[in-house]
C-alpha cells in the first residue's frame, strides 16, 4: 500500500524529473518556445513602462500648463502676448528676483533624420522664455552652453541628440530659410523635454512668422494646493478664454492612447506566440506520458492515486515553464533595459524619445505568463495519464 498523498506525489515527481534527460530534445524545444514568448512580452511591456516613466518624470503637480479654452494640447492652442502677461501677473504663481516663474512657449515641427534609418522624423523645435529651465524639474546643461536669447542658437535634449542626426554641439542645421547652430545638450532626468530642441521663443516667432502669438503658458505655482485657486482666478477673468492642466495631468492624458495601443498590440502578439509555446509544451508532456504509460499503470496498480500522477506531470510542465521564463526574463533584461528608442506621440504627431524599462513588475508578469503556459501545456497530458485504465497501461510495451 502506498503511503500518504504527499509521499506519493514526491516519489512520482522525483522519478519524472530524474528521467527528463530521456526527452531532453522535446523539453528544450518547449523551454525555448516559452523563453521566446516571455522575451516578446517583456519587450513590449518595457516599451509601455518606459513611455509611462517618461511622462511621469515630466509631470509636476506644482507646474500648470495654460492653453486656449477648448484646446486639448498645444498644437490646437493659441495665446496672445497680452494674455500671457495677464497670466504671469496672476496670484499663486511663484516668483523670484526676475519676477513670475513663467514661460510663454510655442513650437514647430522640424524634420531631422533618425540616426538608425536616416529617414525624416518629426521633432519639436520649442521656443521658450528665459524662465523655462526653472519649470523643468531636473534641467541642466551637460555639454556646451545654453542658447543666447535673440540669436539663432538651439540646445537639444539628450534623448533627441542620441536618436536624431546632426544634433551635436557646433553643428549647423537649416530649417526653412534659417541656419541654426547647436550650442548645447541638456538633460532633464529622461523627461519629455529631452525629446525636444529649444530656442528663444521670440526668435522662433520671427523665423516662422508667428507674430507675437504663443501656444501655451507654463507657470510654476507656489504649491500644488494653489492650483485650484489659480484655475478659478484665470477661468473667471473676462479678459481670458483659457483652460489649464497640472503638468502631470496633461502628460497623463497624452500618454493614454499610445500606452493602450502598445499594450494591446503586445498582448495580442504574446498570446499568439503563447499558443505556439503551449503546443510545444503539450507535445513534450504527451511524449513524456506516452513513454511512461506502463510505468504509470504499474504505480496505479500498487495503490498510487490519480491525483499524484496529475501533480507530477504538472510539476514537470511548470518547471519547464519556470526555467523558460527565467531564461527569457534574463535575456530581456540585458537586451532591452535602458535601450533608447523613439516613437510617434499621436497627441502631437512628433517623435518622443524614451528608454525601455524592464521593471520588477514587468519581470514578474513575464514569469507568471511562463508558468501559465507551462500549466496549460501540462494539464491535458496529466489528465490523460491519470485516466488511463490500468489494464490498458500494463499491456503497453
Amino acid at each position: 500500500m502506498a503511503g500518504s498523498a504527499m509521499t506519493q506525489i514526491s516519489a512520482i515527481t522525483s522519478m519524472n524529473l530524474r528521467n527528463i534527460s530521456e526527452r531532453l530534445t522535446s523539453s528544450v524545444v518547449a523551454l525555448v518556445g516559452i523563453a521566446g514568448v516571455v522575451m516578446v512580452l517583456i519587450g513590449v511591456l518595457s516599451i509601455s513602462a518606459g513611455f509611462r516613466a517618461v511622462l511621469t518624470l515630466s509631470g509636476a503637480r506644482d507646474v500648470a500648463i495654460v492653453l486656449r479654452s477648448g484646446a486639448t494640447d498645444e498644437m490646437g492652442s493659441g495665446l496672445t502676448l497680452e494674455q500671457t502677461k495677464i497670466i504671469a501677473d496672476a496670484k499663486n504663481i511663484a516668483r523670484d528676483a526676475q519676477g513670475s516663474i513663467a514661460s510663454p512657449e510655442l513650437y514647430v515641427i522640424v524634420d531631422i533624420p533618425l540616426k538608425r534609418t536616416v529617414t525624416p522624423a518629426n521633432v519639436p523645435l520649442r521656443g521658450v522664455g528665459p524662465q523655462a529651465p526653472q519649470l523643468r524639474q531636473n534641467f541642466h546643461i551637460v555639454e556646451g552652453r545654453n542658447f543666447t536669447p535673440g540669436t539663432f542658437e538651439i540646445i537639444a535634449g539628450r534623448g533627441a541628440s542620441q536618436q536624431f542626426a546632426g544634433l551635436t554641439v557646433g553643428n549647423k542645421l537649416r530649417w526653412g530659410t534659417t541656419d541654426w547652430t547647436v550650442v548645447g545638450i541638456f538633460e532633464d532626468r529622461g523627461s519629455v523635454a529631452e525629446s525636444e530642441v529649444w530656442t528663444d521663443v521670440t526668435v522662433l516667432q520671427g523665423a516662422y512668422n508667428r507674430g507675437t502669438t504663443f501656444q501655451s503658458m507654463r507657470v510654476k505655482l507656489t504649491s500644488p494646493e494653489a492650483y485650484r485657486a489659480f484655475e478659478d482666478a484665470l477661468t473667471t477673468d473676462p479678459r481670458l478664454n483659457v483652460r489649464m492642466f497640472t503638468e502631470r495631468e496633461y502628460y497623463e492624458k497624452q500618454s493614454r492612447l499610445l500606452i493602450a495601443l502598445v499594450s494591446t498590440i503586445g498582448t495580442v502578439i504574446a498570446v499568439l506566440m503563447g499558443l505556439g509555446a503551449v503546443f510545444a509544451a503539450l507535445n513534450t508532456m504527451y511524449s513524456a506520458v506516452s513513454t511512461r504509460t506502463r510505468e504509470i499503470a504499474t504505480l496505479r496498480a500498487l495503490g498510487f492515486g490519480a491525483a499524484p500522477v496529475v501533480v507530477s506531470v504538472l510539476t514537470e510542465a511548470l518547471l519547464i515553464g519556470l526555467v523558460g521564463g527565467v531564461l527569457g526574463a534574463l535575456i530581456s533584461y540585458f537586451a532591452f533595459n535602458g535601450v533608447r528608442a523613439s516613437t510617434m506621440n499621436f497627441s502631437t504627431f512628433s517623435q518622443i524619445t524614451f528608454a525601455f524599462q524592464v521593471t520588477p513588475t514587468v519581470l514578474v508578469l513575464g514569469l507568471v505568463y511562463a508558468l501559465i503556459l507551462g500549466f496549460v501545456g501540462g494539464l491535458l497530458p496529466s489528465l490523460r495519464a491519470a485516466r488511463l485504465p490500468i489494464t490498458t497501461g500494463l499491456r503497453e510495451l
